[in-house]
């Protein structure tokens, strides 16, 4: 697994790939624009520029934007309907802007009008945004839900369905995130349930159409549907699950970006980022060491 984190961007676009390098990641996620407003200036073709090559110049090998909270494609209100699919067709806009290959975002809460109603609506406002962008090549990822309220996307049946409905796989997958996965019910502690529910996914999704985890630990209960992080190991996941995932082959070249508590570190902002991703890499088999050239 390409192991990275979310970074913020209020230093500068251009700013996230550096500190991503400085605490070690080697994968990248940001928020294109405040997360918590539905209207945003449009991005600067010089600073979408200069973010390009920072992402080189650092050497991050996958990156991907966050879509905006406030996005619910899955309303059956009108006027958040209408919002909700200009957002995420805007989200869509500054990604290829971006030079980025990835949105991720949460699929969306039917909030009264019923499940069937809410996935149509969802897979519907999906579809309208990528035929409007026919010519794209950033791919939508549908992020698995913690099952928490209406909230959908919290099984693998609908997010298999979900992609069905829209029917364009070219542009779809799933974001796997581990504290949702295990809040809406699915094990992954141990050999067998982690083979369980990695088979559910595979007889479902697909572990093709994976191409990103938010990698989580959680602060609650197996099935207990509570959105709650905690860092690598501090958690009812624990290290015993994470091993399991990121030696999983399957996913060796996929990325997997940390969204874990951060703990207001003012001097050192992620300092958190740098422990749990050197937790990751400790669970990874150690790399024998060269043997010696130097003659006797």
């Amino acid at each position: 697994m390409i192991l990275g984190a979310h970074i913020g961007i209020a230093g500068g676009l251009d700013q996230a790939p550096v500190e991503a390098h400085r605490i070690g990641a080697e994968a990248l996620q940001i928020f294109s624009k405040n997360q918590q407003q539905w209207s945003a200036s449009p991005l600067d073709p010089a600073a979408a520029e200069r973010f390009q090559e920072a992402v080189k110049r650092e050497g991050i090998r996958a990156t991907a934007v966050h879509g905006s909270y406030l996005i619910n494609l899955g309303s059956p209100q009108p006027t958040l309907q209408t919002r909700s699919r200009e957002a995420f067709q805007d989200e869509l806009r500054r990604a290829e802007t971006l030079g980025i290959g990835l949105l991720i975002f949460h699929p969306g809460a039917h909030t009264g009008s019923g499940e069937a109603a809410g996935l149509a609506s969802i897979a519907s406002g999906v579809r309208q945004a990528l035929e409007q962008d026919p010519e794209g090549s950033v791919r939508v990822l549908l992020e698995i839900a913690a099952g928490a309220g209406s909230t959908l996307g919290s099984t693998f049946e609908q997010l298999a369905h979900l992609l069905d409905a829209i029917d364009l796989p070219q542009r779809t997958g799933v974001c796997i995130d581990t504290c949702h996965l295990f809040a809406a019910g699915y094990d992954l502690r141990t050999p067998g349930t982690y083979r369980e529910t990695f088979d559910r996914l595979e007889a479902t999704v697909g572990s093709r159409r994976v191409y990103a985890f938010h990698l989580n630990d959680s602060a609650g209960e197996l099935g207990g549907h509570r959105d709650r992080h905690a860092n690598i190991g501090e958690g009812n996941i624990g290290l015993p699950g994470f091993k399991l995932l990121v030696n999983d082959r399957r996913f060796a070249k996929t990325p997997g970006f940390l969204e874990t508590p951060l703990r207001g570190d003012k001097a050192d902002p992620y300092a958190a980022y740098r422990d749990d991703l050197a937790t990751l890499r400790g669970l990874l088999p150690k790399k024998p060491p060269r043997p010696s050239t130097r003659r006797a």
